[in-house]
């Protein structure tokens, strides 16, 4: 798996996320902690998080660990990654590694 955040004018670097299954903790432990956190902290108190309804996403866990983080998670409708705007990125870099 590969994460990867973006906002107006900036991004983050790519993290690849070894093989196995992404499970709640270790999206917590790999993703929200190490990279999430700092990027709220250079952004600011206007920061909001959109990530993806994958069940991962979703655990009790992760959103006691955003409230605690301070962290503001968009909430948006189920299966509708059309309203992500990162899929765009994806989808561009898919095709420049194909291409």
């Amino acid at each position: 798996m590969v994460w990867a955040g973006i906002m107006i004018n900036d991004r983050t670097r790519l993290h690849v996320v070894a093989n196995g299954t992404m499970t709640g903790q270790r999206y917590i432990d790999e993703v929200l902690l190490p990279h999430v956190h700092l990027f709220r902290g250079a952004v600011g108190d206007k920061f909001v998080f959109m990530d993806e309804n994958a069940t991962c996403h979703r655990t009790l866990a992760v959103q006691d660990c955003l409230d605690s983080e301070g962290i503001q998670r968009l909430v948006w409708p189920a299966r509708s990654p059309d309203l992500n705007p990162i899929e765009n990125v994806w989808d561009a870099l898919g095709r420049q590694v194909a291409g």
